[in-house]
């Protein structure tokens, strides 16, 4: 295999089904993208549904495939920074397994990174972005979107779409500085390159919405409370 330019990321916990989709639909993609020069990175966190099996099975096939696996439950932002730490891409990106946002959108997130963008982002908000989701869902990212833009001084609109890219250099730069472990990652590694200058590219995404998926009351609170929190760490702790 040639040098790796790009290192692609799928965070997976119980999610064998989405997988046996998710990696021969990538290996499709990847291969037009950046043909012999990337790889791509299961990131297995504590699953006991034959995931981690699975995902060895490829891995052993085929060298384009790695799997990094732990034994107890991480969190999908410790997962990710396990696997961006030893990924061996100058590009760096992940998107949720059950390929809820269109796969082709590849093409355009590694673009921006290969045109001088820092971090590459998909938005489910934007006017033209084409969705599909449950009437709850949409109140509940609006409103927590909103909040991250008047709170934490953001300037993009969609902050938890499982569709991001990013220079692996820029990245690692401010990983040191996130706290979030889990859901929120996403949100704080966006506050903070903004806050450091980075250059970020939003564009809109087809997205659909996966089974099985709500939003309870302990979510929005949840929500709430973590956005105040890392209000806090940047005003008053100044970290």
């Amino acid at each position: 295999m040639d040098e790796i330019e790009v290192s692609a990321v799928l965070p997976v916990y119980n999610d064998r089904e989405a997988l046996e989709v998710a990696i021969p639909r990538s290996l499709e993609v990847l291969e037009e993208i950046a043909p012999g020069r990337f790889e791509l990175i299961v990131a297995e966190d504590g699953s006991t549904d034959g995931s981690t099996e699975l995902a060895r099975e490829y891995e052993a096939r085929d060298p384009r495939i790695r799997l990094t696996h732990s034994d107890e439950r991480l969190g999908r932002g410790r997962a990710l920074v396990r696997a961006f730490t030893g990924a061996r891409g100058s590009i760096v990106c992940y998107y949720d397994v059950d390929l809820a946002t269109d796969i082709q959108h590849l093409h355009e997130l590694i673009g921006a990174i290969r045109e001088g963008f820092d971090i590459a982002t998909g938005s489910r908000l934007l006017p033209e972005s084409d969705i599909t989701r449950s009437s709850g869902r949409e109140i509940a990212s609006r409103g927590y979107n909103t909040l991250v833009r008047t709170i934490l001084r953001s300037s993009l609109y969609d902050h938890q779409c499982g569709f991001k890219g990013f220079r692996r250099d820029r990245l690692l730069g401010i990983l040191p500085s996130v706290r979030a472990e889990h859901w929120f990652w996403d949100t704080e590694v966006l506050v903070r390159a903004q806050k450091t200058g980075y250059r970020v590219y939003e564009f809109p995404v087809r997205w659909r919405q996966g089974p099985g998926t709500t939003v309870r009351r302990k979510d929005v609170i949840e929500m709430g409370s973590a956005v105040m929190r890392l209000w806090w760490h940047l005003h008053v702790e100044k970290d």
